[in-house]
């Protein structure tokens, strides 16, 4: 009879523990249990999700970063982080922009932000993957790649000085997403 209480009371914990395990949310989440996670709604007036970007945003033409831009931002955003990668580089993911300490109330950023260290009213720019600050536009060796712009509302301004990596940018925002979200565009260079 005591190792049958014994058995069901070591079950009963373990449940209880996966169920706060499973609470929490993944790791860097700020997740209410039961809620679905929040979503932002990035666009661009530059192209539709999942077509070509215009040449004028690569490095065939004016290599300006493209207008984006949000909404749905859930409250207590104190700042945001714009990631754009290209996953099918040949040597790996290829960071193209790294921005952040995007001010709370910006919801749209314009076309050819400027590259330099901090831009008032815009943000900080991190380093790109050809180890520059600001943006640097699709150019893909060959063939079709896919271009991921990816934004992330913060609890938190980051305060990372400028020139930060994605990998230290990642690991900074850490337990304060509140919410993101992702613009796919593609790119195939004519030759």
């Amino acid at each position: 009879m005591e190792q049958k209480s014994l058995f069901r009371l070591l079950s009963l914990s373990c449940l209880l523990l996966m169920l706060s395990l499973t609470a929490l949310g993944p790791a860097g989440s700020r997740r209410v249990w039961g809620a679905a996670p929040a979503t932002l709604a990035l666009t661009s007036p530059a192209f539709k999700p999942g077509s070509p970007i215009p040449v004028r945003y690569t490095c065939d033409g004016e290599d300006l970063s493209p207008p984006l831009q949000w909404s749905n931002v859930p409250s207590g955003t104190k700042s945001f982080a714009l990631v754009v990668d290209d996953p099918d580089a040949p040597m790996g993911t290829w960071d193209h922009w790294i921005l952040y300490d995007i001010p709370a109330t910006t919801t749209r950023l314009p076309a050819g932000i400027a590259a330099t260290r901090r831009v008032p009213e815009v943000g900080t720019h991190g380093r790109n993957s050809w180890r520059r600050l600001g943006y640097g536009g699709p150019c893909p060796p060959g063939g079709t790649h896919r271009y991921f712009f990816k934004l992330y509302a913060l609890d938190t301004v980051l305060q990372l000085k400028p020139g930060a990596t994605k990998k230290k940018l990642l690991r900074a925002m850490q337990g304060h997403i509140l919410a993101q979200g992702e613009l796919m565009g593609t790119y195939q260079r004519r030759r």
